[in-house]
């Protein structure tokens, strides 16, 4: 039966029951089940003392996993084994363009939790997660949680080696000296463009215990020698001198008026000749992708922040004294947002 065949009522059941597969799949990642079978089908049995597991149980997600298309079988049902198939291979640690990270974030029971208070954000407008921990933000709250903050970290990578992909492959950088990636975690971002343009020099900036993980990213890329990794928040200030300045999934983070302070210190740092790059989702009101629609929701508990549109994204830059120039669509529902300092800033007026 194909996806239109299937009656209304079950595609229904179907979409509501989602949170079930989100959670069966964050559990086959965090048992590492994608890893072990990456070389090759294998059967419920054989992975039990690997993934330190209950027999029956472990069979029980396997075969669930199979059925939404991760896993397949082959062989006989008393040596039935599993193996990946593409969608399965996509949530293997070593795989490219891997989004185990994700996965592993988003079946975190704090992450559970604020969107089991979506009800409160819709009635009151607050942020779910504030309100579940006595008005403390989830950035303070991970800050003194170090594996939370490096699950999250992981997240953030997975998520950006593919953006940062298509950013290369869309915009072109050629007339750029100096590129700053501003709240650019372990420098995934850098590691992906700077090798495609050798006499570009880069600038990550990010608080001191996020960026502490860049040095072996940026080695490994081979683009350590021409990356200056500088601490610091950028609510208070930002490196200036650069050509470009990147916020890749930061102002989705935010509400407006921190939106606009974030933009206002990025202001005070660019030439006349700087530019800013938004790299975000724009949400069509008409026709709104689930993606960003989703995405939404989950800034509405989890951050306070929201996706917006372009009529908003020109709203905010214009709110921070800065010109909305041009959107440039990069791939998998990502579009820059180019900004530069308005012309009455350029007159200084």
């Amino acid at each position: 039966m194909t996806d239109a065949e299937v009656p209304p009522r079950e595609r229904l059941r179907q979409l509501v029951n989602g949170y079930q597969v989100t959670q069966a799949v964050h559990v086959a990642v965090v048992l590492g089940v994608p890893d072990l079978l990456a070389a090759g089908p294998r059967s419920a049995s054989d992975l039990v003392s690997e993934t330190g597991s209950h027999p029956g149980s472990l069979y029980r997600l396997l075969r669930a996993l199979t059925s939404v298309g991760l896993l397949r079988t082959s062989g006989e049902d008393d040596d039935r084994r599993f193996e990946l198939t593409e969608l399965g291979h996509l949530v293997r640690d070593d795989a490219t363009g891997s989004l185990a990270g994700w996965v592993t974030l988003v079946g975190r029971p704090y992450h559970w939790e604020a969107w089991g208070d979506l009800l409160h954000s819709v009635q009151t407008g607050e942020t779910a997660f504030d309100a579940r921990h006595g008005g403390e933000n989830v950035w303070a709250w991970r800050e003194q949680r170090p594996e939370e903050s490096r699950i999250f970290d992981r997240a953030m990578s997975s998520i950006a080696a593919t953006v940062a992909r298509g950013l290369a492959d869309a915009y072109d950088f050629g007339g750029c000296s100096v590129l700053a990636d501003l709240g650019g975690g372990e420098g995934t971002l850098l590691a992906t463009i700077l090798p495609r343009y050798p006499d570009l020099n880069g600038v990550l900036f990010d608080l001191p215990h996020v960026v502490s993980g860049a040095p072996a990213v940026l080695a490994d890329a081979g683009v350590a020698d021409r990356c200056e990794i500088v601490p610091g928040s950028f609510f208070e200030s930002v490196p200036a001198g650069c050509d470009a300045y990147v916020l890749k999934s930061i102002l989705h983070d935010w509400d407006d008026a921190a939106s606009v302070q974030i933009l206002q210190q990025i202001r005070e740092a660019l030439s006349a000749t700087s530019k800013v790059l938004i790299v975000e989702r724009i949400v069509n009101d008409r026709e709104p992708s689930a993606i960003a629609a989703m995405s939404d929701l989950n800034m509405l508990v989890n951050t306070g922040g929201q996706e917006r549109s372009i009529e908003q994204w020109r709203a905010l830059t214009n709110g921070a004294g800065l010109e909305l120039t041009r959107t440039v669509d990069i791939g998998f529902g990502w579009s820059v947002i180019e900004a530069t300092r308005s012309p009455d800033e350029h007159n200084g007026t």
